[in-house]
């Protein structure tokens, strides 16, 4: 397989070794030095792109993906309010996108883990929930795209919370808010904890990553899946396809 890469920072980088580990070439690297290269052969002859860059770059990224009629995955954070008219544009049959707050396997089972958990607590009003999320220093927005994920989940499968926030200094949250605190320091790749906490005891569920690879190698994974497809593709239903044994 062809793939173009969009970003060439550590992540861009692991993910080229690994897709080429896998087999695959790549035909094109895009970073914010060469932006014509969305306009080369090179990059046209790709069949999927992988995208990982910031979030004032991201939408103008996947639309030059879709303008050269390349297939993109995109994993960066924070530009969610611009993927309803990036679905609209899929829609229209004219381009592709898989976008994901986070592309690692174990963080995709921990998703399943956590509305699992929302569901069953449903019975159980003693229980409050909260998330605490950690990364490495360099990562600025915050709460993480991945910690968002897991609170809309949450929020979608609980009658306890109807809306998440961060805390503020000499403010309590109402009753039904999901406080998302977040924490920075040293090179922690990502560490996403929910605790449901009652006067008698506590229970939490922790996703902790050791290295970035994982979300590389689902990235990669994610590419592979949707080279071929058309329209808006998302996570759940590529995690389903993969689990079913279907592609």
């Amino acid at each position: 397989m062809k793939i173009a890469l969009i970003g060439y920072g550590k992540m861009g980088h692991i993910i080229e070794n690994i897709a080429k580990s896998r087999g695959h070439e790549i035909v094109s690297i895009i970073d914010m030095h060469n932006p014509e290269e969305f306009d080369s052969d090179k990059f046209r002859s790709a069949d999927v792109a992988i995208e990982f860059t910031i979030p004032t770059s991201a939408e103008g990224n996947v639309r030059r993906c879709f303008e050269a009629g390349v297939p993109v995955v995109s994993g960066t954070t924070a530009w969610n309010d611009a993927l309803p008219a990036m679905k609209e544009l899929c829609d229209e049959g004219k381009g592709t996108l898989l976008w994901a707050s986070n592309f690692s396997v174990g963080v995709n089972i921990f998703k399943a883990v956590n509305r699992y958990l929302a569901r069953l607590m449903n019975a159980f009003p003693q229980y409050t929930p909260h998330m605490v999320e950690t990364h490495h220093i360099h990562k600025l927005d915050h709460p993480s795209g991945t910690a968002v994920t897991l609170a809309e989940e949450l929020i979608e499968e609980s009658n306890r919370v109807n809306s998440w926030a961060e805390p503020e200094e000499g403010k309590t949250l109402a009753e039904d808010v999901l406080e998302i605190d977040h924490i920075r320091s040293g090179e922690v790749p990502g560490i996403h904890t929910i605790v449901w906490d009652s006067e008698q005891d506590s229970i939490s569920i922790t996703h902790s990553a050791k290295t970035r690879e994982g979300f590389a190698m689902g990235a990669v994974l994610a590419g592979e899946w949707l080279a071929g497809k058309k329209g808006f593709r998302t996570i759940d239903e590529m995690f389903g396809d993969l689990i079913n044994g279907s592609k």
